[in-house]
């Protein structure tokens, strides 16, 4: 379980995972720093808390010699999750070009993507493993060459393909994970409601690759369809789509994008939530854009700022069970009509 944090310290630690938000210039006490660094180590935003931090200046470290030792060994994790994730995309790269020369159309999708084309600082966004996104049919034969460049099954196999979901191993080091996803909603009970594929991103491209729209779809799946909204990074990841969307012409792709794919209660709630979260009008008034009905009104009622805050406290409990019913309302929710 996480220290507990007051109103106060949840509204910095938002600020902390807050990318383009100004460095914390408040003087913290010993025990609020480092009940704040727990908070955003275990919500995936520590990077950028680490950033800030460096950024107000080692002029003045906490006085505290426990704090100052806990700040060091994370900045010491934060270098070592920084070359495990240049091991990652090496790897990503030579699966990619085994892809290419067996003539498997396949993209890198969520973690280095999101790194590259939404963060201005690439290391304040880390991921943990590649996720690479082929058509269902094209499964068995992206397996052989993610076997062929040393990695190994770590998932049933029938699982898996029920799924559309792959978890592979590298042989020397057990540490290196590479998930190969036919849809990345794997959901069964959702899936007849919602899809995000191959070809759904595809059209959501148009011309182009990695658009905005396509990233913000991605991440709003990503943080509803996957995670049940288990931490602020994926949030943080919305937030930083919704300040990719440039043009009038990304945030109709986006709406368009939604309706396509069956996910407009998931793009509701996810939006409303970080708009909430960061104070962000934008994505408040594009989840406003969705029609409400029944289920996103319930939704709405269920993901609220302290669901998420309070994932990992003595609330946790509660949080749980807010999250674990949103998932039934994403299972029995009806899909909307959507033209041709």
């Amino acid at each position: 379980m996480l220290p507990s944090l007051t109103s106060a310290e949840e509204r910095l630690l938002l600020r902390f995972a807050d990318p383009e938000a100004a460095a914390v210039e408040d003087n913290l006490s010993a025990k609020a720093l480092s009940a704040l660094l727990d908070n955003a180590e275990f919500h995936g935003v520590l990077p950028i808390m680490l950033r800030k931090l460096q950024e107000r200046g080692d002029a003045h470290p906490p006085p505290d010699a426990g704090v100052r030792g806990k700040l060091d060994d994370l900045r010491d994790k934060a270098t070592i999750a920084t070359g495990q994730s240049m091991l990652l995309q090496y790897h990503g790269a030579r699966i990619m070009k085994g892809m290419e020369a067996q003539g498997i159309p396949a993209r890198i999708v969520k973690g280095p993507v999101f790194a590259r084309k939404l963060y201005r600082n690439v290391s304040d966004r880390p991921f943990t493993d590649i996720d690479i996104l082929v058509e269902p049919a094209n499964l068995a034969r992206a397996n052989q060459v993610i076997a062929a460049c040393g990695f190994v099954l770590g998932s049933d196999e029938a699982e898996s393909y029920q799924l559309q979901e792959f978890k592979w191993l590298e042989k020397e080091n057990s540490s290196l994970l590479v998930e190969l996803h036919g849809d990345l909603v794997h959901d069964s009970g959702m899936r007849r409601r919602l899809s995000l594929g191959f070809r759904e991103l595809g059209i959501i491209d148009g011309e182009a690759t990695d658009t905005p729209a396509a990233l913000l779809t991605i991440a709003i799946v990503h943080a509803a369809g996957g995670h049940k909204f288990h931490r602020l990074q994926l949030c943080v990841d919305v937030l930083q789509g919704v300040r990719a969307l440039q043009s009038e012409e990304s945030e109709t792709r986006l709406l368009d994008a939604a309706r396509m794919t069956g996910v407009e209660l998931e793009l509701a709630i996810v939006l409303n939530v970080t708009g909430e979260l960061f104070g962000e009008a934008r994505a408040l008034e594009l989840a406003g854009r969705i029609k409400p009905d029944l289920s996103i009104r319930l939704a709405k009622r269920l993901i609220t700022t302290n669901t998420l805050l309070r994932v990992n406290s003595r609330e946790k409990i509660s949080s749980r069970l807010r999250r674990d019913a949103f998932r039934w309302i994403q299972r029995l929710a009806r899909a909307r009509p959507y033209p041709g």
